[in-house]
């Protein structure tokens, strides 16, 4: 009788253990998936957050000042003179990757959707008029034109681009006019620019636009 009750708390003693032991697996397990769960998400919360920083600041920046030229007394031509952001890549600026927009008001209401058609070779920045003279036709255009280019449609931080925008044969800026250009690249917010046309425009001069 006396080995009977012995070996029935002995039983019931290794039974207790067993079940303590699957508790023990099964919280771990339990806190490996918590665990696991908790890096994933701060790892995509990490991401998200840089992405949403990398989009939220624009690829390209101003690199100088704004400048204009004139024919008849009205704006004819923008020049706008860009850059990579810090901290960015080289950004394609091919025709399937830009979209340059205009606006104009003031004297008259002009709104010009994407004109933009790629990159421009043989641009003289010592002579911008010569480009200029060759950039013509009744509807507006846009280009952009890479200084020191390596020979692609990537604009890298060693290189200078200029954005030249044609506005078109009958169409033109006039005094106190205000010109908006939006910049859009595949990364990032939009670059844009704001400038007022002066008054005293002469024909056929540049205009700093500042």
């Amino acid at each position: 009788m006396m080995c009977l009750k012995r070996c029935r708390r002995g039983i019931v003693g290794i039974e207790a253990a067993i079940v303590l032991i699957a508790f023990v697996i099964i919280a771990a397990a339990l806190a490996y998936v918590v665990v696991n769960t908790g890096f994933y998400a701060s790892q995509k919360s990490k991401e998200t957050i840089m992405r949403g920083i990398g989009e939220a600041a624009s690829s390209l920046q101003l690199d100088g000042s704004v400048i204009a030229y004139t024919s008849n007394s009205q704006v004819k031509y923008i020049i706008v003179p860009v850059k990579v952001s810090v901290g960015k890549e080289g950004i394609d600026v091919s025709n399937k990757s830009v979209a340059v927009t205009v606006r104009i008001s003031g004297s008259a209401s002009v709104y010009m959707p994407n004109i933009y058609n790629g990159t421009y070779d043989g641009f003289d920045a010592t002579n911008i008029t010569v480009t200029l003279n060759e950039i013509t036709g009744d509807d507006p255009v846009a280009y952009i034109a890479i200084v020191n280019s390596d020979g692609d449609e990537l604009l890298e931080s060693s290189e200078k681009g200029f954005l030249i925008i044609y506005l078109g044969k009958n169409v033109g800026a006039a005094e106190y006019d205000k010109v908006k250009v939006e910049v859009k690249t595949s990364l990032g917010a939009s670059l844009v620019v704001e400038r007022e046309i002066p008054v005293g425009l002469s024909p056929n001069d540049f205009v700093d636009l500042g």
